[in-house]
């Protein structure tokens, strides 16, 4: 089982994360899409990198925007799972 992250570990990850913010024993970011295709399309391209990496986040589709809630819940928070998913996003926007 990964290993849950302090708030300070949480808060020396979202400075290499640009956009993130901590939300209790979570990470989110909200992104913002010409349309809603190009919203649909960011998903799956999300979708498939969380299917590799076993790790899925919870994500909100409203027309041409996307929020993305990342948490580990077998640890309870967030860990270094959640980092290396929401970098990958970061890099997939």
């Amino acid at each position: 089982m990964a290993q849950k992250f302090s708030a300070g570990e949480v808060a020396a990850t979202l400075r290499e994360l640009p956009g993130w913010a901590a939300d209790g024993d979570t990470i989110k970011r909200q992104f913002k899409f010409p349309d809603h295709i190009a919203a649909m399309g960011f998903v799956v391209r999300v979708a498939m990198a969380a299917e590799a990496m076993d790790h899925h986040p919870d994500l909100r589709i409203v027309y041409n925007t996307v929020d993305i809630v990342l948490s580990s819940h077998d640890a309870g928070g967030v860990t270094a799972r959640d980092a290396a998913l929401a970098k990958k996003i970061s890099a997939l926007a």
